[in-house]
């Protein structure tokens, strides 16, 4: 009786062991392990928050509906939550700090020409100025100063009056001119690949005023003087092979201000943020003159 009893129990012992060591019961405890780890892992990946990077811009302010003088104002952002830009800076103070700062923007790819301004005292695109340049190293705190184009009536803020500008823009007529017009079933004017080639660094000028408000000569006689950019596209219609009033064009900039006030101080080339060389279009409009 006492040994079929211990029987028993040897035999419930064997089965219960069995049990526990199923695959069902392996494959839940691997499972239930599993999870733990990925707990404890998931816990400890937490990434640090990052140190905050501040700049501060400074940024002449002024409104024409308000008596006040000019005044800057300064507003910190923080680089971690921003565009590597200036014009992301701009955007994102008027979006998130103050919406009355009032600028010009269009394309952000440096085609337009619009958010031309004087950052750092540098006349410069916002969209294609970084905030931190290349090779400069720069702390938090930093500040950077951003002005309107110089020597310029102010709109508001940051926005200069560019009417004087596209006057004397129109006054050099920069359109193609022929004496006869185009041939019955003429598509195109056409000229060789030589004579195209000549426009190239002139043509891809978009009239940022850049190189024309960081020349001493046109902050002087900005009424008088047409400047380099307004300079250039002139030279530009008389490089071109399949315009007919080149004299004509040449004789109208025989002046001593339009032309002559240029006096090869290279601002111009120095500050164009195509890397274009208004300076080497006028001397070549001097030449031009010289040899008549």
């Amino acid at each position: 009786m006492i040994s079929s009893f211990s029987q028993s129990i040897r035999v419930a012992a064997t089965a219960s062991a069995r049990s526990t060591s199923s695959p069902a019961s392996l494959f839940a405890r691997a499972l239930s392990t599993n999870a733990e780890s990925l707990k404890v892992t998931s816990t400890s990946a937490t990434p640090a928050k990052k140190e905050e990077r501040i700049r501060y811009f400074k940024i002449y302010r002024w409104d024409p509906d308000h008596r006040q003088k000019p005044y800057l104002s300064t507003y910190p952002v923080d680089l971690n939550d921003c565009g590597p830009m200036v014009l992301d800076a701009l955007i994102k103070i008027k979006s998130e700090q103050d919406p009355t700062l009032t600028f010009r923007r269009s394309c952000r790819e440096g085609i337009c020409g619009s958010c031309a301004m004087n950052i750092n005292g540098r006349n410069t695109l916002a969209c294609l100025c970084y905030i931190d340049p290349e090779g400069e190293k720069k702390s938090s705190g930093d500040v950077t100063k951003i002005y309107p184009l110089p020597h310029m009536y102010v709109v508001k803020d940051l926005v200069p009056d560019m009417g004087n500008f596209y006057e004397q823009y129109r006054s050099i007529e920069p359109w193609l001119q022929t004496k006869d017009g185009k041939a019955e079933g003429q598509a195109e004017f056409l000229q060789t690949r030589e004579d195209r080639a000549k426009l190239d660094g002139m043509y891809e000028c978009i009239l940022c005023a850049c190189c024309s408000t960081a020349c001493p000569s046109y902050w002087w006689n900005a009424d008088k003087y047409l400047g380099p950019a307004v300079l250039m596209q002139a030279y530009r219609w008389i490089e071109d092979s399949r315009d007919e009033f080149t004299d004509k064009r040449l004789a109208e900039l025989d002046d001593a201000f339009k032309l002559y006030r240029c006096h090869t101080i290279m601002n111009c080339t120095k500050v164009c943020p195509k890397h274009l060389n208004p300076g080497k279009a006028i001397a070549h409009i001097k030449k031009r003159l010289a040899e008549k």
